[in-house]
């Protein structure tokens, strides 16, 4: 395993985060594919063995359970201050806005919850999982300064915005002297690569670390065409974001594909080797210890410019979709794509 600096920040990251959404009850949430916690820790533990100690999870997925399934696995497999641990808070609920929570109670009533599901008395890194386009900015910053005076949180990050937004919050939060964004999770992959527009150079001047999800597209960017599995199946919102341009995405696969055989390793490793080149640490799901281990293997994978360029020559641009094209302004006081769930976010 290699580990690098995240961004701005004194955290020492491996190059492979694992990333937890496919941890948690089945039962309880968005997704009917997550492993139960036998499953997960089994997950957990192998990653740990193979160097990794970047954890990413959210309050949001299964109604708090991947949260408690990852604090249970690293309390028993782990010592705290060899991993690092990152979840990520929702925007304020309609309900809250009439009931008048402000973004500073919103922020302290998530990060507790979290606290409690995790078993953790500060976690390294917290995220805003999207732009939330009904609270000021300063508001959000004003309750994520707190939380780090508090010794709750370490450093702040941001999901799902557009490069200005992250520019402004920034500059916001200097001006103020507020802590700043550390690090972006945002959509890219090799089929996906619409943050090579804005957010990538931002992030290259400003030092910003990029972990981005979905770097595998999940799973089309691992499997050869007809390979199923329970993920592919079941995740309608995965398939909400790739299906309506299979076919012209289909050319990279291929690409993959035919690279992976030349090479003679996985799909999965030409596909991270190339995001690898890109960012300080993709945010890889993992639902069998083997998935580790061949993104563990991309690490140490080197792709040639010439292999580089075959793999983006056939790249067209796409539209906007998932989180990024879900929320925006009009649809701010709707139902957000991602919630706590029945989980209840408890008054101190």
């Amino acid at each position: 395993m290699q580990y690098t600096k995240l961004g701005n920040s004194d955290l020492t990251v491996s190059r492979i985060c694992l990333g937890c959404m496919g941890f948690g009850d089945a039962r309880n949430g968005q997704h009917s594919w997550t492993l139960d916690e036998e499953a997960s820790r089994a997950v957990i533990r192998h990653g740990l063995e193979q160097g990794i100690n970047f954890f990413d999870t959210a309050i949001a997925y299964q109604s708090g359970t991947s949260e408690q399934y990852l604090g249970r696995a690293l309390r028993d497999f782990a010592r705290r201050d060899e991993v690092v641990v990152a979840t990520k808070f929702l925007p304020r609920t309609p309900q809250e806005i009439q009931d008048g929570v402000s973004g500073q109670r919103h922020v302290e009533r998530m990060l507790d919850t979290s606290l409690r599901n995790l078993g953790l008395d500060y976690v390294d890194l917290y995220i805003c999982h999207m732009w939330d386009y009904a609270t000021p900015m300063e508001d959000l910053l004003a309750g994520l300064d707190r939380a780090v005076r508090a010794g709750k949180v370490r450093y702040i990050g941001i999901s799902n915005c557009f490069a200005y937004q992250l520019a402004k919050a920034n500059a916001l939060a200097r001006q103020a002297g507020f802590p700043q964004f550390v690090s972006v999770q945002g959509h890219y992959n090799l089929i996906f690569r619409e943050e090579e527009r804005e957010m990538a150079r931002l992030c290259a001047e400003d030092n910003i670390a990029m972990t981005p999800y979905s770097p595998l597209a999940g799973g089309r960017l691992a499997r050869h065409p007809g390979e199923s599995s329970r993920r592919l199946r079941e995740d309608s919102y995965a398939k909400g974001k790739y299906d309506a341009t299979a076919r012209q995405d289909s050319v990279i696969l291929d690409r993959v594909a035919e690279l992976a055989a030349r090479r003679g390793v996985s799909m999965a490793e030409i596909s991270l080797a190339w995001l690898l080149q890109k960012v300080t640490a993709p945010v890889v799901g993992a639902t069998k210890p083997s998935h580790l281990e061949s993104a563990v293997r991309a690490v140490d994978l080197v792709l040639s410019r010439e292999e580089t360029a075959y793999l983006e020559q056939a790249y067209l641009p796409h539209k906007l979709v998932g989180v990024m094209a879900d929320n925006t302004p009009e649809n701010s006081q709707s139902s957000h794509v991602w919630s706590t769930g029945n989980q209840a976010i408890a008054e101190e």
